[in-house]
């Protein structure tokens, strides 16, 4: 089994940089592309992530559609979210029809724990690559081209003063009040290779492209027909997802000894990026889903205004 171990900084240093972040919006020094097949659809797309203005965020553009429609990527512009997150336009204009962009979360992650604030992602079709099923790979091309500051800004990160939760059974997303941002993330599955599983990250604290980056997605072997059936996982493979079965995995190793619950993590990343940046304060997600983690993000968007 390989693990990939994370460089702590000191905490101190770690801390100012990402204050520094939450205080002065960056983007991408160059514009960088990558390829390849939606985890659901099963298509093959292009996606070319550009550099963007101070204060525009994050946003796809469907390049493949007429009027190049843009899709905020913003908690207001989420759609779906089965199995997966998906962003449409909020308005169809006459020059651009409703578009649809889906499994957006391991790039906004990788922008997100990247601290890139300001970036177009022109996309060519209707769901993001899924890649090798992390958010490595656009975490490696973010540090190949590399993050500038768009310019100074005034703002500060949103400081959570009372908690916020939502939950279904026992699956829950809640925030508390805290003096950094903190995320953890609990799951509990009945076979034996996952378990119970936790784990936390402190984005002042620890690097997004070596604790979290790499975790993969995963699924369980008696699950696979039954969602193929009902027209999902059609690009998934050995070859993108960890697949578990009742004896083990299927196609180890892993990256991490828990690299399932780092990957619910980085899906959290992903969804609360909707809100443009994270709040202080320390999410705690228990079997929770894309849709609780978004149900959260829009409780969080009314609270900041």
């Amino acid at each position: 089994m390989t693990n990939h171990q994370s460089q702590r900084l000191p905490s101190v240093g770690q801390q100012r940089l990402y204050e520094s972040a939450i205080s002065n919006p960056h983007t991408l020094k160059t514009a960088f592309e990558r390829s390849g097949r939606g985890l659901h659809s099963g298509s093959f797309t292009n996606v070319r992530v550009l550099p963007a203005k101070a204060g525009e965020g994050r946003y796809f553009v469907r390049v493949d559609l007429p009027g190049t429609p843009i899709i905020p990527a913003r908690v207001e512009a989420v759609h779906e979210t089965t199995l997966s997150t998906e962003l449409r336009t909020p308005i169809a204009t006459p020059t651009s029809e409703d578009a649809r962009v889906r499994t957006v979360e391991h790039l906004l992650a990788a922008l997100a724990g990247s601290g890139v604030d300001d970036a177009r992602i022109e996309i060519d079709g209707s769901e993001v690559p899924l890649l090798d099923g992390s958010a490595r790979n656009w975490v490696e091309a973010i540090l190949e081209v590399g993050v500038a500051r768009s310019k100074p800004s005034d703002a500060s990160g949103f400081l959570l003063q009372e908690p916020l939760w939502v939950h279904q059974g026992d699956a829950f997303v809640a925030a508390f009040p805290a003096p950094t941002t903190r995320f953890t993330y609990g799951i509990d599955f009945d076979l034996p290779a996952i378990g119970k599983q936790w784990h936390s990250w402190i984005p002042g604290e620890e690097s997004f492209a070596e604790a979290i980056a790499p975790a993969r997605t995963f699924g369980l072997a008696h699950q696979i027909e039954q969602l193929r059936q009902a027209g999902l996982i059609k690009g998934g493979s050995l070859e993108n997802a960890l697949v578990c079965g009742d004896s083990g995995w299927l196609n180890p190793p892993l990256r991490f000894s828990n690299e399932p619950v780092r990957h619910k993590l980085l899906d959290l990343v992903g969804d609360l990026s909707l809100l443009g940046t994270f709040p202080v304060a320390h999410f705690l997600a228990y079997k929770a889903s894309h849709t609780l983690h978004i149900q959260l993000a829009k409780k969080l968007a009314q609270q900041i205004g």
